[in-house]
């Protein structure tokens, strides 16, 4: 098995290759072929041509990681000395949570971890938001944290400033389950390692990383591990986001995955992009994370307003919104306009009905 992990540590870290890519290989190795890893990389050139249709620049990518194999070995025996992990992607520690929600596309080959690994198993929720938020986000998360807690549930984090960090402080503070993952390698983690020694041998808390174990952090490392956070949640709550950045793209991308997740509804003083969010298909709960229902049931949709307003004729962001009546702030209503499948920008900034000729000017506005 120990030699086993060396291989994995090289196919989780292959230079310039997909997850997708390095994941489809697996596959074929161990299912499709039934082979082990050490006889794969015992085949040739020709073979791995001619058994795996691998082009010639991918061999030349496993000829050369072969080559780091023994310092693989070395790495891991030091690893496991110090009572770290490894899970791979076939092992039955590997969490399923984590599998289903990324699947092949996204899913990481190989988890490193040091904890108590059953976290894994637990019911899972994670706190997303914005470094920089406000009071109110910060006790939206303290709120949801604890209730965390009061259910068994584990608070995934990735323990940035400001929310990240409020809800692992929050479910550490009521002995809490949790689950810290690193925006780095886990070698370089040992200050944290530290800090957090008590809690990991309680065995309340977990920490795992799915980069090279002596990778520095850095700012993509920080925004590639926001995936594995998302991921491993079983349910997502938004505490405040802006119109981009890590938050509004995890967010983005878990929607259109069809994942439920529950969005912080905004004070109307509140400048983030929160309602845009609940407009896109998230769900709006209150300050302590129960849902809340905004509109009627019989009011006509926002979607199927806009539609209506633009049909026939071009409009800005400003014009769509007095047509129909929103008061939402127009340069977040363009926005979200922007992400609407049935209509498409045009130029001076109006907004044309995609089934509409796109000769259109502002002055088909008139009536």
């Amino acid at each position: 098995m120990q030699t086993d992990l060396v291989y994995w540590i090289l196919f989780a870290h292959l230079p310039r290759w997909t997850t997708l890519k390095t994941n489809k290989l697996i596959v074929r190795i161990i299912h499709n072929q039934k082979i082990t890893f050490e006889e794969f990389f015992n085949l040739s050139h020709n073979e791995w041509f001619e058994t795996f249709k691998l082009e010639d620049k991918e061999i030349n990518d496993l000829e050369q990681a072969r080559k780091e194999l023994p310092n693989y070995s070395f790495l891991l025996e030091d690893m496991l000395s110090q009572g770290y992990e490894l899970i791979p992607f076939n092992s039955s520690d590997y969490p399923k949570t984590l599998k289903d929600n990324l699947k092949l596309k996204f899913a990481p080959p190989l988890i490193y971890i040091k904890g108590n690994k059953s976290l894994l198993n637990d019911d899972t929720i994670a706190i997303v938001g914005s470094r920089k938020a406000g009071e109110i986000s910060l006790e939206f998360t303290k709120n949801i944290a604890i209730n965390a807690t009061k259910e068994y549930k584990c608070v995934v984090s990735g323990g940035a400033k400001g929310v990240d960090q409020t809800a692992l402080d929050e479910s550490i503070k009521a002995n809490g389950h949790s689950i810290l993952v690193l925006p780095q390698g886990i070698l370089t983690f040992s200050s944290g390692m530290k800090k957090y020694y008590k809690h990991i041998i309680e065995g309340n808390l977990l920490i795992i990383s799915t980069f090279f174990p002596k990778a520095g952090w850095s700012t993509g490392l920080a925004m590639g591990r926001n995936k594995y956070i998302y991921g491993l949640a079983k349910d997502i709550y938004v505490s405040e986001s802006d119109s981009k950045g890590g938050t509004w793209s995890g967010v983005l991308e878990g929607l259109k995955a069809e994942r439920i997740i529950y969005i912080r509804n905004p004070d109307d003083n509140e400048k983030n992009a929160n309602d845009i969010l609940i407009l896109k298909g998230g769900k709006a709960v209150d300050i302590n994370g129960n849902s809340i229902q905004l509109y009627k049931s019989n009011e006509i949709p926002l979607d199927e307003k806009i539609k209506n307003a633009v049909k026939g004729v071009s409009l800005t962001a400003k014009q769509i919104k007095e047509k129909i009546s929103c008061e939402m702030d127009t340069r977040k209503f363009s926005l979200y306009l922007s992400g609407l499948s049935f209509i498409k920008k045009g130029n001076s900034n109006v907004f044309i009905y995609k089934n509409e000729s796109t000769k259109l000017s502002l002055f088909d506005t008139k009536q």
